[in-house]
C-alpha cells in the first residue's frame, strides 16, 4: 500500500492535474482533500483537454475510485455541469468511480453572491477573488453554518435546518449589503433540484476508505492551488480559504488515520500567479507577454491572464519545505525553449540586503528579485522522452533547481500530453 499527495509548491497552476492523471495508472483511488471550484487543473489525454474544477484529475483512468473529502467546497450546481461536460466528451462517471462524502458542507447560492458583494465592497483592495463562494464557504463551515451532504437523505431535518440558516443569512444580505433576501423555498428548490442528482454518488467515504486500507489499495491525494495559497502558510490575505499543504490530506480526505509516504510537489520551469498579492519575480510589458503566450498563462477557471515571471527559488524553497516534499515534478519546461538567456530568482533583497528565505507576508511588498541568468537550449525539446537526450543546457536548468530548493526533481514535464514526461532515477 502507498500513500502519495500531489500538491503545488507555489502559487498554484503548476500542472497538478497533469501529473495526477499520469501517476493514477499505479493508484486505485484519488481523492480531493480541499478547496473548490475556484481553480482549474487541466488535463490532456486521449479523450481530449480538459479544465476540471471540483473533479478529481484521476477520472479518466478506468477502475480508479475518485473520492470528494469532507474538505472540500462543494458546489453541486457547478459539479453537475462540470459533470455533464466530461461525460460528452466520453468520459463515464458512474457512482463506482465518483463518490462524495456524506459529511462534505454544501457551496449554497448564497455564498456565491456574498463573495461577488465583499469583493465589490472592498474595491482596490480586494483580495482577487473568483467569486465562486469559497471564502464565505469556509466562513460560514467555521462557524458550524453549512450543510452537509449526508442532511439530503432526512429531508424533514433538512428543512428545518435550511429555516434557521436562511433567518441568519439574511442579516448579513439585506443588513450589512443592502441584498436582496432568500427564501427558503428558493434555497429548498435548489437543494431538491441538485440533491437529487447527487444522492447516489454520496455515501460515508471515510470507511470506503478505511476498507482500502485495510485491502493495501493505493492512495493518491489531490490538492488544489500551492503552499503560498495556503490559508496559514500562504501570503495572507491573498490565499484560499483552506489548507492547500500535504499535511492537511488526511483531515480533508476523510482518513484522519492516514500516513503520506510520498509527497510529489509540482513546481513550474518559471512562475506564474493567478491573482492578487506580492509577486516578487514579476515580469511586466511586452517580456512577460511573451511569456504567458508561449506557456498559455490564462487561468482554466476564470480565463484572465497570469501574472508570470522567472522561476522563484526564493518562493520555491520555503514551498517545498511547507510541503514536505519528497520527489519534484518540473512542468512546462518546453515552454522556456525560445529563450537565449534563462533567468532565475535566485534571491530577494530586502531594505538593502540580501535575503534567501521566504520572509513574512506584509514585507515581501518591500522585496526586489535578484536575477541570475543561464544559457539556454533553444530547440524543440517537446519530443524527447529521456533524460539523455535532453539538451546539456536544458539539465543544467534542471540540476540548478534541484540543488537551490534541495529536493531531488523526479519528472521533468515537456508538454500537456499525458506521455509528455521524462522520468528520472
Amino acid at each position: 500500500m502507498s500513500n502519495c499527495a500531489i500538491v503545488g509548491i507555489n502559487w498554484g497552476d503548476e500542472g497538478k492535474g497533469r501529473m495526477v492523471d499520469l501517476l493514477t495508472e499505479k493508484y486505485d483511488f484519488v481523492v480531493r482533500y480541499q478547496g473548490g471550484g475556484n481553480a482549474g487543473h487541466t488535463v490532456v489525454n486521449e479523450f481530449g483537454k480538459f479544465a476540471l474544477h471540483l473533479l478529481p484529475s484521476g477520472i479518466f483512468r478506468p477502475g480508479v475510485v475518485n473520492i470528494l473529502g469532507n474538505g472540500v467546497a462543494f458546489d453541486m450546481e457547478n459539479l453537475w455541469n462540470e459533470m455533464q461536460k466530461v461525460v460528452e466528451q466520453g468520459v463515464a462517471l458512474t457512482p463506482e468511480n465518483l463518490k462524495i462524502s456524506d459529511r462534505v458542507s454544501l457551496v449554497l447560492p448564497w455564498h456565491r453572491d456574498l463573495d461577488g458583494l465583499e469583493e465589490a465592497r472592498l474595491a482596490d483592495k480586494k483580495y482577487g477573488s473568483t467569486k465562486q463562494g469559497i471564502a464565505p464557504f469556509y466562513s460560514d463551515k467555521f462557524q458550524k453554518k453549512t450543510i452537509l451532504a449526508g442532511e439530503l437523505f432526512y429531508p424533514e431535518h433538512l428543512r428545518e435546518h435550511v429555516k434557521d440558516l436562511v433567518e441568519w443569512k439574511n442579516l448579513t444580505l439585506t443588513g450589512v449589503y443592502g441584498a436582496e433576501p432568500v427564501t427558503v423555498e428558493s434555497v429548498m428548490a435548489w437543494l431538491e433540484e441538485y440533491g437529487e442528482k447527487f444522492k447516489p454518488f454520496i455515501c460515508d467515504t471515510g470507511r470506503v476508505l478505511k476498507n482500502a486500507v485495510k485491502a493495501g489499495k493505493n492512495i493518491l491525494f489531490e490538492a488544489q492551488l500551492g503552499s503560498l495559497r495556503d490559508l496559514d502558510y500562504g501570503i495572507h490575505p491573498y490565499t484560499t480559504s483552506s489548507n492547500s499543504i500535504a499535511a492537511y490530506a488526511p483531515v480533508g480526505s476523510g482518513l484522519a488515520s492516514a500516513v503520506i509516504d510520498e509527497v510529489v510537489g509540482v513546481v513550474k520551469a518559471y512562475s506564474t500567479c493567478v491573482g492578487e498579492g506580492p509577486f516578487v519575480c514579476e515580469w511586466f510589458g511586452e517580456e512577460a507577454q511573451k511569456l504567458r503566450d508561449a506557456g498559455f498563462e490564462y487561468g482554466a477557471k476564470t480565463g484572465r491572464p497570469r501574472r508570470v515571471g522567472p522561476i522563484d527559488i526564493v518562493a520555491t524553497r520555503y514551498g517545498v519545505e511547507c510541503q514536505g516534499a519528497t520527489a519534484i515534478a518540473l512542468t512546462k519546461l518546453d515552454v522556456m525553449s525560445y529563450m537565449d538567456k534563462i533567468p532565475v530568482c535566485t534571491r530577494y533583497e530586502m531594505n538593502g540586503q540580501l535575503i534567501d528565505d521566504f520572509p513574512f507576508p506584509v514585507a515581501l511588498n518591500d522585496c526586489k528579485p535578484v536575477i541570475e541568468y543561464m544559457d539556454g537550449w533553444k530547440s524543440d525539446i517537446s519530443g524527447v522522452r529521456t533524460w539523455e537526450d535532453l539538451p546539456e543546457n536544458a539539465k543544467k536548468y534542471v540540476e540548478y533547481i534541484e540543488k537551490e530548493i534541495g529536493c531531488f526533481i523526479k519528472y521533468v514535464s515537456v508538454g500537456p500530453e499525458r506521455d509528455a514526461y521524462i522520468e528520472r532515477k
